[in-house]
């Protein structure tokens, strides 16, 4: 049983709130570090204890490692839980940890070496037989050329990157130059290391994920696969488990695989492997997550375990409470990623203040999120509000329950995805399990065109709620009262 007494979360938003319900279940107090713009927020609301630090800006604060070292002291925090994002995968920040005498709720700093840089994972998997994607690195020398040598298309990645960020397609020779620069930059800004490799751009792949949990003794298990393939700007924004018409004896390579990785890189805690499959039935070794990832609560309703929890117990020495042969995967799970941001409009973030909010709840539907009614939403932090997942018995029982869930989700002062991701959900494609990474750019997900009238309605709506939301004496008129229910 474990022995941490205190935690501190190294995050904010959903995930941070999704680790304090786990702590609270485990009888472990929480202490939540924030900048002062979100102080009064959910997941501070939530935490036994909050410390602010200071920062411009505001993203800067959850970057802060003196100031994350100093409010671990000052509370008797025993641990860190990074949750996703910011020093989640930095190996240095879990080696001053472990130099304080405090627990880092992840990996070893060794195996966030290997496994988070990405051409070194590269070359640890094709040291072990496991196919890799052509690529070309800098460190090579001629990089330009060895660049045009793998043929366009190409994808330029950050070597320390992840979360889609600091990703470009070169489709000619022509803008390589400006890309790799552009490139650099964004690996600069986002991880604090510019360096950057080319591989050769596959063609509408499937993105395929094996959940693994290993703990210090040598126990690896998987926990199912994920797929991940409909995205936009190489970001994730379904996703499901199992993944949908995978050949089992390519579902079975895929999982020995990441199991293979995980025990000769000697890992422990949560960790991904991720893939991707061609449309000839190969598979490629694409990177190894090593932290709990965005998309982890779909896994968590087929398998019944709490990953977070597991996490803790491997940080604090325990051994895992089961073999491989213990993991049923019972039925399907898809999530869908609420975004702030106007599909419409190229996906760009959108600001505002939430008006109005209504999350859906029954059998089979979870949704992580930290919204509440009137906060802003702004462009300090990542735009993704919450995450909508629905569970069935059956893949099409589960498509049908998210879509569900969605239409009566309500957030209102703020432009949502919400429609788009109901499109996606109700494509012909989708329901028949055709997904790979450019569904988006291959199917028609174009906005209906609204009538005047019904334009006129949806505007006259929102300013009722606005008047009500600022001032609250306002009473809305009948038959406005029930706006919500109508609206969508």
């Amino acid at each position: 049983m474990t022995d941490i007494r205190k935690v501190l979360i190294a995050n904010r938003g959903e995930i941070a709130c999704r680790i304090i319900r786990t702590l609270m279940r485990m009888g472990i107090r929480s202490v939540l570090i924030c900048h002062p713009c979100e102080a009064e927020g959910a997941a501070a609301g939530m935490a036994d204890e909050v410390v602010e630090i200071e920062g411009d800006p505001p993203v800067s604060a959850y970057l802060d490692v003196d100031g994350i070292i100093r409010a671990c002291k000052d509370t008797g925090a025993e641990a860190v839980h990074p949750g996703f994002g910011f020093l989640a995968e930095n190996a240095s920040f879990a080696e001053r940890l472990g130099g304080e005498g405090i627990r880092f709720i992840g990996p070893t700093p060794d195996a966030i070496r290997l496994m988070g840089n990405k051409l070194a994972a590269r070359d640890f998997c094709r040291s072990l037989g496991i196919p890799v994607v052509p690529c070309a690195r800098e460190e090579d020398g001629d990089f330009m050329e060895r660049l045009k040598a793998l043929v366009f298309p190409l994808l330029l990645k950050a070597v320390a990157g992840g979360g889609g960020k600091a990703m470009h397609e070169v489709m000619e020779e022509t803008r390589l130059k400006e890309t790799i620069n552009l490139a650099k930059e964004e690996a600069l800004r986002y991880f604090g290391e510019g360096s950057v490799y080319g591989e050769k751009l596959l063609r509408d792949p499937r993105h395929v994920e094996v959940q693994l949990l290993a703990d210090r003794y040598g126990s690896v298990v998987h926990l199912g696969e994920r797929d991940c393939s409909i995205q936009r700007r190489f970001q994730k924004i379904i996703e499901e488990s199992p993944a949908p018409g995978l050949d089992p004896e390519l579902r079975q390579e895929l999982l020995s695989s990441a199991v293979k990785i995980a025990k000769e890189a000697g890992y422990e805690s949560a960790g991904t492997v991720e893939f991707l499959l061609d449309g000839q039935g190969r598979f490629y070794f694409l990177e190894m997550n090593t932290r709990i990832q965005v998309e982890h609560p779909v896994t968590e309703m087929v398998t019944g375990l709490d990953l977070v929890e597991q996490q803790i117990r491997i940080a604090a020495g325990d051994p895992l409470p089961f073999t491989q042969k213990d993991i049923i995967i019972k039925g399907h799970a898809v999530e869908a990623r609420l975004y702030a941001e106007d599909p419409e409009s190229d996906f760009q973030p959108s600001t505002g203040r939430i008006l109005s909010l209504r999350l859906p709840e029954g059998i089979g539907i979870r949704v992580d999120h930290a919204l509440e009614k009137g906060m802003n939403v702004t462009h300090a932090f990542d735009p993704m509000l919450a995450k909508v997942i629905a569970c069935g018995e059956d893949r099409h029982k589960a498509l049908d329950l998210l879509g569900s869930a969605l239409e009566r989700t309500v957030i209102l002062g703020v432009t949502t995805n919400r429609e788009y991701l109901q499109r996606i959900i109700g494509h012909h494609a989708m329901r028949g399990g055709k997904v790979h990474t450019g569904f988006i750019t291959s199917n028609d997900l174009k906005a209906p065109q609204l009538e005047d009238r019904q334009r006129k309605m949806l505007l006259a709506a929102a300013a009722l709620v606005s008047r009500q939301f600022t001032d609250p004496e306002f009473a809305v008129p009948e038959p406005y009262a029930a706006i919500g229910d109508w609206i969508n």
